[in-house]
Formats: C-alpha cells, structure tokens, sequence
C-alpha cells in the first residue's frame, strides 16, 4: 500500500535549538519510514512577521537545511524543499484567499496571542492576517492526509480543512481534508527557566559547539532555594536536572537526585556532568553540521532535488485547481 502523505513546514528566523529538535524534528525523522514525507522550509510565512528586515532569510534557509540533514531527515526518505522556490504556492494561496471569509481569519486564536506577545512588530498587515490561507495553500496543494503538530496548533489544521471543504463546495471535490497528527512536544525550558526561545536569548542551538555549550550550561538557573553546596537541594524545581533526565543515564539521574538531596554535590559540578552528557548527545548533529558546513554543494542538492519532487506534484495539483474552477 502507498505512504500516507503528510506535509508540515518550519519558518526559518534563526539557528534551530534543543526546542525544534524535540518538538518537531525528532518527531520528522521519525515519520520518515512510515510517511510519504514533504517538509518545507516557510521562508515566505518568515516574512509575515519580520517583513521589515528581510536580509537574513536566505541564509537562515541554508542553515535550517543543514540542520535538518544533520539530525537525519534525509532527501532519499522525504521531500525537503523551499517554500518560495515553488511559485505555485503564490498562486493557490490567492485562489484560497478569494473564497476565505475574513471573520475565519480574525478568529484565529494564534493570530490574537502573537499580536500580544509580538506587540513591539507591526502585525497590522494583510499578510500577518492571511497566513492561515497560505498554510492552507502550503498543506493542501499535496493533498496531505495528515499534519503532524502538538495539541496547541490543532486549530491551524481545523482552518486548513475548513478552507479545503469550502473550496470543494464550491467547485467540485479536490483536495481531501487533512487530518491533525498529534505528536509529542515536551516543553523544554531555556537557560532561564522560560520557554527556549531565540527571542529570549535563552536557547541552545544545534549549531553550539562543546565549549558553546559548557558556558551556556554554567548559566543555568537551578534551585532558587539553594544558596550554597551545603544546602540540601530539591532536584524537581531543578531545570538543570530535568536536562539530566532527557540528556543522562538513568543510573546517573538517580544519583544525582540523591546527592542533591543530601548536599553531596553542588551545582557547579552537576552543570559540568550535565553539559558533558549533552555534548555527548548532539554530537553526532555536530559533527554532521560540520560536514555539510565543508559541503555546501551537498546541501545545494539535497534543496534541489526537494524542489523538483515538489515543484511535480504542486503543478498537477495547480493544474487540477484551474480546471476544477473553469478559469483554465
């Protein structure tokens, strides 16, 4: 039997972090042998909110690919390709936006929690508003059967599918309504004890070198309530030891919750051994990052290949689009 497809992109506004890596990409390798997989890079949905400077994209594109190949998605198993290299994106996204009522769009739950949290952007603009029509344009142009997200972004797929079943009313059965694929996100905190976020400056990235990493760790907030080494430790309040639990044997997770506990080792010395297994964890991302650093030719190809996979299957469906709504 065919692959069920499911398609799923990442905007790309800087070095991915331990954050991407657990929420999403960890979750995208995975799919890989299960899946018919399309993965893009959203370098246009990038511009809905940072329209005012966009001089970085494109390297943020080529890092993000990197990144990608270096934690395993690979070009042979999945389709990874550039969302603005496939035009065809633009042409669905207003054929989409001529029949998307506007309320749909206003009430969006993400669209009011990002125009708060980014308050410091003006997101007052047509293109902030209608993303949701060019995610929809972005699922449904490969006639997805599912979109692996977390609890809280099920309602950007229900708006996919939304726009899917009006466009079939209208003009005639199209593009199947893709179905959310919960996936696990565990929520990793940054070096402060927030979210890991680029915009707090609190994450690490898959790009941070072993020394990178011992600095970033040594600055880790730990027990509030510990002042010094003598004082008996509570690892659960511990952000340093939630690390230990995701990145340490489970023999060395317990006894640093006991020793903690009884005072028998400080912070300091938990940071060390912990930025030591976390070393050890990302390095093969490293050393692959590294490699395709010395290789960008490599990475060139892996885009291109990814772009005309894509490219093949966005025209028929463009194709199918136009015919459907008798303007071809």
């Amino acid at each position: 039997m065919a692959k069920k497809r499911v398609v799923s992109g990442m905007r790309p506004t800087g070095p991915l972090h331990l954050g991407n890596l657990h929420g999403a990409l960890a979750n995208w390798k995975e799919m890989q042998d299960t899946y018919d997989c399309f993965f893009f890079i959203a370098d246009w949905h990038a511009l809905t909110s940072d329209y005012e400077d966009p001089s970085r994209v494109l390297e943020y594109n080529r890092q993000m690919m990197i990144d990608w190949l270096a934690v395993g998605l690979s070009p042979e198993k999945s389709t990874l390709f550039v969302q603005s290299h496939i035009k065809e994106h633009a042409e669905l996204y207003l054929l989409l936006g001529m029949l998307t009522p506007v309320p749909w769009l206003e009430r969006n739950p993400t669209y009011k929690d990002q125009v708060v949290q980014l308050a410091e952007k003006d997101l007052s603009t047509y293109g902030f508003l209608g993303y949701p029509v060019l995610q929809a344009a972005d699922i449904i142009m490969y006639k997805a059967h599912g979109v692996p997200v977390g609890i809280d972004q099920v309602p950007h797929v229900e708006i996919t599918r939304e726009i899917a079943r009006r466009f079939n009313y209208f003009y005639g059965s199209v593009f199947p309504e893709p179905q959310a694929i919960l996936t696990p996100t565990p929520k990793i905190l940054g070096l402060d004890n927030r979210k890991m976020s680029k915009s707090y400056q609190n994450a690490i990235f898959l790009s941070d070198s072993p020394d990178d990493l011992a600095k970033k760790v040594s600055t880790m907030v730990t027990d509030p309530q510990r002042q010094r080494k003598s004082d008996p430790g509570d690892p659960t309040i511990c952000n340093v030891f939630s690390f230990h639990k995701m990145y340490s044997e489970q023999s060395v997770v317990e006894s640093i919750s006991a020793e903690c506990k009884s005072a028998q080792i400080g912070c300091v010395q938990c940071k060390k051994l912990m930025a030591k297994n976390l070393a050890d964890f990302l390095a093969p991302v490293y050393e692959k990052r590294l490699y395709f650093e010395q290789h960008p030719t490599d990475v060139t190809a892996a885009i291109e290949h990814g772009d005309t996979k894509a490219r093949a299957v966005a025209a028929q469906t463009l194709e199918e689009v136009r015919k459907a709504m008798k303007i071809a």
